[in-house]
Formats: structure tokens, C-alpha cells, sequence
């Protein structure tokens, strides 16, 4: 009977903890909060229908669905305009160290290189730099800006 009871509070108490668990970590769903920036509002223009930025997740350098449509874009631009060449700048969030983020964003730039290549766009035309942390769009120390300055923004060249 001892046995029993001790088994039945054993099991409240795991049930219990799993539930609040899966409660801390739900995602919210319809916010509009990710790790990775999805609005329009920083986003400036190449060209006419061409967004000249791409956006990446903390720490990473993998191109999202959306950051390779719009890279599809901005090569189907620059074939049709081969006199042109471009600076792609790599940019990380606040949060790191000078170096860190100097390096990751040297890497996000290249990331997208390596896919421009890839539709075509020879490296003669694409250089690539790191500003890290030192150009944000947005200063504010929350996860909207954070997820606003992980980016590679593709520039013409002078």
C-alpha cells in the first residue's frame, strides 16, 4: 500500500514537471518572433524587384528559403547586367567579440557569393568584405535588432 502511493506521487510529480516543460518552451505562433529576420522594413533594393539583403540566424551561416529566392533574384540582375560588379558585406549582430563577429561575417558574405556562383556570377565580379558588429541598422539591443543585423547585404560596386 506504502509502495503504491509512493508510486502514484512519483508519477503526479514527473507528470507534473513534463507539463510545465512543455509549456516553458512552446513557441508562440502567429508573433512574428524568429531567429531569423523576416520583414521588409530594413530592406532596401538592388534593383527594381531585387532586395539587396539577405538575412541569417544567430551564429549561422546557412541560407534560409527566403535569403536564396532573393539571391536567385539578384543573379538573374547581374547576368542581365555584366558590367556590373558588387561588394557583398557581411554583417553580424552586437553580441561577440570584435573578431568573432568580423570572421562570422566574412562567412555570411561568402555563403552568399558561393551561392551567386552557383547561378552563374563569376568571382571576378563579387568581392567580398566583413564590417562584423561595427554597421548596425538597428542599435537597440533586442532580438528584433539582432535579427536585423544578421545579414549580407549586396552592394554595386564602385
Amino acid at each position: 500500500m506504502m509502495l503504491n502511493k509512493i508510486f502514484k506521487n512519483l508519477l503526479i510529480v514527473v507528470l507534473a514537471g513534463m507539463f510545465l516543460t512543455a509549456c516553458a518552451t512552446q513557441k508562440k505562433v502567429g508573433t512574428g518572433v524568429s531567429d531569423v529576420y523576416t520583414g521588409t522594413d530594413t530592406v532596401k533594393q538592388l534593383a527594381s524587384g531585387v532586395p539587396d539583403r539577405v538575412f541569417f540566424a544567430t551564429n549561422d551561416t546557412v541560407l534560409t528559403t527566403a535569403s536564396r529566392e532573393t539571391l536567385r533574384k539578384q543573379a538573374a540582375w547581374l547576368r542581365k547586367n555584366s558590367s556590373i560588379n558588387v561588394v557583398l558585406e557581411g554583417h553580424a549582430d552586437e553580441r561577440g567579440t570584435r573578431e568573432y563577429n568580423l570572421a562570422l561575417g566574412e562567412r555570411r558574405a561568402n555563403s552568399a557569393k558561393d551561392y551567386l556562383m552557383t547561378y552563374g556570377i563569376s568571382s571576378n565580379r563579387i568581392s567580398v568584405i566583413s564590417y562584423g558588429k561595427e554597421r548596425p541598422v538597428d542599435s537597440a539591443s533586442t532580438p528584433l535588432a539582432w535579427s536585423k543585423n544578421r545579414r549580407s547585404v549586396t552592394v554595386k560596386a564602385n
